[in-house]
């Protein structure tokens, strides 16, 4: 079943003017100053969304901060404290969720979608994707850019081609950028081609020490290509999940020692004689390994062409703590979240939306992350297609293959209450973090100097609380298991 759309139009307006409006009051008053007047209270904006799915990103009453007590549960915002500049939140479009929205869905629908994705207010602005180079798991056949038959090779990249990204990555992509100039690309290889492999095949194996100076020009004509087609890569990584060699689908096997080599000798020198300032990102893999990137980080030929790491979230959720020890370790070096799936093993709004809410966006941005990505932007009703791999994953939408219609899941609303409001550019700022069930991350814009605090309940009964900035409260009370994202100016 579909869910409702996030808000009327007329709801859609009043958000639209908010906290613009307020800026914009602001600015005047600065200018035409009147004698001994009272500095007037800042507005509050608030947008929730309950696990009852009674309210989904929906507004609240406005409040206004003011000369208030606190409460016991006071939460402080700090501008002053000042950490991350935000890339953005988004998810992944894969070979599936490009076939779904070009195959599957009707012009109108298409059109509808991705503004609601990729669109200013009332859409949700998401600004960061991740494409893959080659085949996924969530591809309907398995494939690299240069397959030759077997046993032949093609060293000089002669059979080279993103012809399998022309009927549907291609142009899903290009209509995001359109619709959102400043979303940013990653690309993620899940194997190099099988004739530069150890044992000839797109599964399982490694990368032949003979192959990395071919496997980095095959990552360099794909920056390239994709820089030809208008869409400039931000960052890519050599290889999505290096510890994990997958049974029925492309993967492909790269300890610390060959990344090393890979980036200090072959992808980091090509790279760095373009023009295009293409990021590269260590690991791409999950949490609970925090000393493979270390390794990477700790070779000299490599260090100084990685600009960061990148993380998964499969694994126990402590180990999320390894994004700040390598901050720690490299603060250097930036912080990305590029792939965390929802699925079948949690299903229901209230065990997972707190959950997604808690470590995909609270937890990352705490632990520095600059970008956050979730997996496939969509799946369908038989959460695929795919080709091996997960039998169960949920898409940020799911796309009704019969019909076209969207259901947005509760993966969409927990980036949605992040990437609406926290803009590209922002800065994370100091904010209380967890306070006897109520957790938070804030930001500050820097187009409009706007603040965005994100809270989630996660306790089981409802949470009454003030929020202090700039020497003024306002006080607010969220349901058991919610979220709530306060927006107001930050002159």
């Amino acid at each position: 079943m579909s869910i409702a759309p996030v808000q009327t139009m007329a709801a859609a307006g009043f958000a639209r003017s908010t906290p613009w409006g307020v800026a914009l009051a602001w600015a005047m008053c600065a200018a035409f100053p009147v004698a001994q007047a009272a500095p007037k209270p800042a507005a509050v904006q608030a947008w929730i969304t309950t696990t009852d799915q009674v309210h989904l990103l929906a507004p609240a009453p406005a409040q206004a901060f003011g000369k208030r007590a606190a409460l016991d549960l006071d939460i402080e915002v700090d501008a002053k404290q000042r950490f991350q500049t935000m890339v953005g939140f988004g998810a992944n479009i894969t070979d599936a969720s490009a076939w779904l929205i070009q195959q599957r869905m009707n012009p109108a629908q298409r059109k509808a979608l991705l503004d609601d994705l990729f669109g200013k207010p009332p859409g949700i602005g998401l600004s960061f994707t991740r494409l893959t180079i080659g085949a996924s798991d969530f591809s309907r056949s398995h494939y690299s850019l240069d397959d030759v038959p077997v046993g032949e090779s093609d060293f000089a990249m002669e059979k080279f081609s993103i012809a399998p990204m022309r009927a549907e990555v291609l142009p899903v992509a290009q209509e995001a950028k359109r619709i959102n100039p400043a979303l940013r690309i990653m690309a993620s290889p899940w194997s190099a081609p099988a004739w530069m492999k150890s044992n000839g095949s797109l599964i399982k194996g490694t990368l032949k020490p003979e192959a990395y100076g071919a496997f980095a020009a095959y990552l360099g004509k794909f920056a390239d290509a994709m820089q030809a087609e208008g869409l400039p890569l931000f960052a890519l990584t050599l290889q999505n999940e290096p510890h994990f060699e997958p049974e029925d689908y492309p993967g492909m096997r790269l300890m610390p020692p060959a990344r090393a080599q890979l980036i200090g000798e072959h992808v980091g020198p090509l790279l760095a004689k373009r023009d295009q300032n293409v990021k590269i990102l260590d690991w791409d893999h999950n949490w609970d390994e925090v000393s493979s990137p270390l390794q990477v980080l700790a070779d000299a030929r490599a260090n100084p062409f990685v600009a960061g790491v990148a993380w998964h979230c499969y694994g126990p959720e402590r180990e999320i703590v390894s994004q700040s020890k390598v901050h720690e370790a490299y603060p250097d070096k930036e912080t990305y979240f590029t792939e965390c799936s929802g699925g079948e093993w949690k299903p229901h709004w209230r065990e997972t939306l707190p959950w997604f809410m808690r470590y995909l966006i609270i937890g990352t941005t705490r632990g520095w992350a600059k970008g956050v990505l979730l997996w496939n932007i969509a799946l369908d009703e038989n959460h695929g297609p795919h080709l091996g791999g997960c039998k169960d994953c949920r898409g940020v939408v799911t796309i009704d293959s019969r019909t076209g219609a969207v259901t947005r899941n509760f993966d969409y609303y927990a980036l949605a209450h992040a990437s609406r409001f926290v803009r590209p550019g922002a800065v994370r700022i100091g904010s209380t973090g967890e306070l006897d069930g109520l957790e938070t991350v804030a930001f500050q814009n820097s187009d409009d100097q706007s603040i965005a605090l994100i809270v989630l309940n996660g306790a089981t009964r409802a949470r009454k609380f003030s929020i202090r900035f700039g020497g003024q409260r306002f006080h607010h009370t969220m349901e058991a298991a919610s979220v709530a994202t306060f927006v107001w100016a930050g002159h």
